[in-house]
């Protein structure tokens, strides 16, 4: 049998994402300057980013959120992209912002925003916290990104690993080790 143990290493203070996130809200209410923005959290692991974006924003806004699934219980996509919770509003003739937590391969993004154009948004922007370009397998044109990482599972910020350290207030890279456990 083998037992996972794990050690957590810092990639993302509390202050630089913070000075980042009030960066990104400052170019997006430039961006939106004298117009309403509809912001669309993808839960659970962006809401912490969107919690804190929404506060710096000098816009009127207003919020929803969209649940998927791609992971399961596991660490990898499955690659096949399923709403657990659809949006409660409609987001026909309104400047829509998708905000996410981490783009990887790209998959979950190109799902959302396929079905989101089908609903005649006024524009369609998309706000991602972390950004892992090496790992894509669809081209996603990311218009916020707050920072661009290598190849680490990552955990904090509301970014998860079963559930849990999603109230780290950094971004910690996970390192795992398997031990085997003797019979």
């Amino acid at each position: 049998m083998k037992k996972k143990s794990f050690k957590l290493e810092t990639l993302i203070t509390e202050e630089t994402l913070q000075n980042r996130v009030t960066s990104l809200a400052q170019q997006i209410s430039a961006d939106f300057r004298g117009e309403h923005l509809h912001l669309i959290g993808i839960l659970k692991g962006a809401w912490i980013f969107m919690a804190d974006l929404i506060r710096h924003l000098q816009l009127n806004t207003s919020v929803d959120f969209i649940t998927v699934s791609s992971y399961a219980s596991s660490m990898k996509s499955t690659g096949k992209v399923t709403i657990v919770k659809d949006l409660n509003t409609s987001i026909k003739d309104l400047n829509v912002l998708l905000i996410e937590d981490i783009c990887e391969t790209g998959l979950t993004l190109d799902y959302l925003t396929q079905k989101l154009k089908k609903q005649n948004p006024k524009s369609l922007s998309i706000a991602s916290l972390l950004s892992k370009f090496d790992r894509r397998k669809k081209k996603i044109n990311l218009d916020y990104v707050g920072f661009e990482i290598e190849n680490h599972f990552v955990v904090g910020y509301g970014l998860d690993y079963q559930e849990n350290f999603r109230n780290l207030p950094e971004i910690h890279a996970v390192q795992f080790n398997e031990k085997k456990i003797p019979n």
